[in-house]
């Protein structure tokens, strides 16, 4: 968590950290947006947890989130890195709402859009349209992945946070075979205010077959 520090607490990052921080804090009994409120905790658990994929997201990359929810990793990477845009995908409206105003008032290149990531999937829009997909906490990778891989361009990423999370790295190889993605770099690390976590950073090789994501909910009731 220190090599964060200076772009959590310091110029013109820190300032927009610290306005985030209390944002999220007045708007939390509204939304139900995080059980963690106190700062410390915050800072660690939701900020420079988001921060520790930061190194994966290339320069100018267009980048979208599935399951946005408070706005994690998305609204920490972009007050740390401007130069990314960022399309959030949330089903819930009032965090849509919550995320619109958060990203007007810190000035951050994204849109949002109250829609399912399986819907987003189908979208021509966005299928198939991103240098780089992220989630976190959302779903078990195999599920994730059918959500995730196909908004992202062949030779792009999706990086998924996760904690402990050795059993189903090995239970969505499968997946990944079928939507057309392979494992890139598995990071684990651990934080006492944290504790264990794990970035799956995987590249996508392969146009994902049309018939993903299959919607109606069978991603998560009957997992790849």
């Amino acid at each position: 968590m220190k090599e964060f520090s200076d772009l959590l607490y310091t110029g013109e990052t820190g300032e927009k950290f610290a306005a985030f921080y209390e944002f999220l804090v007045r708007k939390n009994e509204q939304f139900n947006l995080t059980a963690v409120t106190g700062r410390e905790e915050c800072y660690a658990k939701h900020f420079a947890d988001s921060l520790a994929g930061m190194r994966f997201f290339p320069q100018g990359a267009a980048c979208c989130e599935v399951g946005s929810g408070a706005g994690f990793p998305s609204v920490p990477l972009m007050i740390a890195r401007p130069d990314l845009t960022f399309d959030l995908f949330e089903s819930s409206e009032k965090k849509c709402a919550f995320l619109r105003e958060a990203a007007q008032m810190l000035g951050l290149r994204a849109r949002v859009h109250a829609l399912r990531a399986e819907d987003a999937g189908k979208d021509p829009r966005f299928r198939e349209q991103f240098d780089v997909c992220c989630a976190r906490a959302v779903a078990r990778m195999n599920t994730l992945a059918e959500y995730c891989v196909p908004l992202v361009r062949v030779g792009g990423l999706f990086i998924a946070y996760k904690g402990r999370a050795e059993e189903e790295l090995a239970e969505a190889a499968h997946a990944y075979s079928v939507l057309g993605v392979r494992p890139a770099h598995t990071v684990c690390f651990t934080w006492e205010e944290v504790g264990t976590r794990t970035l799956a950073v995987l590249e996508k090789t392969a146009p994902t077959p049309a018939a993903y994501p299959r919607g109606r909910g069978k991603e998560r009731s009957k997992p790849l």
